[in-house]
C-alpha cells in the first residue's frame, strides 16, 4: 500500500532546469521512485552528466535542450520529450536565476531575463505540456517558488517578484485544471546548499549569518531534503493536494 502511494513506476517526468542543483535532486528523486526522466536544460554538458547518473540508477533518462526565453525552443523541447518518452505525467518547472542588485540599479534587460526564466518559462512550459495531460485526465505540476515570494531581503526585487508570481500562477493552474485530473503545487525553499548558493553566501557572509539566525533549525537546507517533498507531490500520496505552496525552509517563514 505504501509503495503504491509513493511509487512512480511507469511514470514519465519532465524536469525543466534539471541540470541545476535543485533540478538534479528532483531528477534523481523521481528516478529513484521509478520514473523515467527527461532532463531539460540549456546546458548540454551538465544535463548529460545528470542523464548518466540516472542511467546508473537503472532508469531511463533523456537530455533535451531548452531555452526558456524562446517560446519556439520550449515547444520544440516539449514535443521532443513526448516523442521520446511518449507522455509527460509529471512536469517540474525548476529553472531559475537571480540578479542581486539594488532596485534603483536594476536594468530593464536584467529584470526581463529574471522574469522570463523564473516565471514566463513556467507559463510557456505548461502551455506546451499540459494539453496532453488534459487529454489523459492526469498530471502533476511542481513549480519551484522560494521563500522570497513571501518574505523580503535586500537586492531581491526581480527574484521576489518572479517567485510571488509563481505562487499566484500555481493557484490559477490548480483552479483551472483540477477538473482535468491535474494537480499543481509549488515548493518554496530557503537557501539550499548547492554550489551556486554556496558561492553567493561566501561572497556575502552577512546573508548567511542573517539566514541562519532567522531559521529556527539554524542551518541551510540540503539538496537531498528536496527529494522527499518532490516524490510526495509527484505521487498518488498527494492526489487531494493542489494549489499549495509548500515551504521547505527549516521554519524560516514561521519565525
Amino acid at each position: 500500500m505504501i509503495q503504491e502511494l509513493f511509487g512512480l513506476e511507469g511514470k514519465c517526468a519532465m524536469v525543466v532546469g534539471g541540470a541545476g542543483g535543485l533540478g538534479q535532486a528532483q531528477c534523481k528523486a523521481l528516478a529513484g521512485a521509478g520514473a523515467d526522466i527527461a532532463v531539460c536544460d540549456i546546458s548540454a554538458e551538465a544535463g548529460g552528466q545528470v542523464v548518466r547518473e540516472i542511467e546508473q540508477q537503472g532508469r531511463r533518462a533523456e537530455f533535451v535542450a531548452v531555452d526558456l526565453r524562446d517560446k519556439k525552443s520550449v515547444y520544440q523541447a516539449a514535443e521532443e520529450v513526448l516523442n521520446r518518452l511518449g507522455r509527460v505525467d509529471i512536469l517540474c518547472n525548476t529553472a531559475g536565476i537571480n540578479n542581486r542588485v539594488p532596485l534603483l540599479e536594476y536594468e530593464e534587460e536584467a529584470w526581463d531575463r529574471v522574469l522570463d526564466i523564473n516565471l514566463k518559462g513556467i507559463f510557456l512550459a505548461c502551455q506546451a505540456v499540459v494539453p496532453q495531460m488534459i487529454e489523459r485526465g492526469y498530471g502533476k505540476i511542481i513549480n519551484m517558488s522560494s521563500i522570497m515570494g513571501r518574505i523580503s531581503y535586500y537586492n531581491q526585487a526581480g527574484y521576489s517578484a518572479s517567485k510571488g508570481g509563481v505562487d499566484g500562477l500555481t493557484r490559477v493552474m490548480a483552479v483551472e485544471w483540477a477538473k482535468n485530473g491535474i494537480r499543481a503545487n509549488a515548493i518554496a525553499p530557503t537557501y539550499i546548499n548547492t554550489p551556486l548558493v554556496e558561492k553567493v553566501l561566501q561572497d556575502e557572509p552577512e546573508r548567511l549569518d542573517y539566514t541562519q539566525r532567522h531559521t529556527p533549525m539554524g542551518r541551510l537546507g540540503q539538496p537531498e531534503e528536496l527529494m522527499g517533498l518532490t516524490i510526495f507531490l509527484a505521487s498518488p500520496a498527494s492526489d487531494f493536494i493542489t494549489g499549495q505552496t509548500v515551504y521547505l525552509d527549516g521554519g524560516y517563514t514561521a519565525f
